[in-house]
């Protein structure tokens, strides 16, 4: 299961090969699942795939 974690929006970015303040403004607009723990963000790579598989941009 950890290796299913991506920790930050710096992990996230690179997973996705998007910019990191797209990730921001993904999350932000509730397109992007997250887990916050206080200030940090987790995201799974599953649901990163399923989420952009969902909008047809994967």
């Amino acid at each position: 299961m950890n290796s299913d974690l991506l920790s930050g929006a710096s992990g996230a970015a690179t997973y996705t090969g998007l910019d990191r303040r797209r990730i921001y403004r993904l999350v932000e607009d509730g397109h992007l699942p997250v887990v916050r723990k206080g200030r940090r963000m987790f995201f799974r790579k599953s649901e990163l795939d399923c989420a952009f598989r969902a909008s047809g941009q994967a």
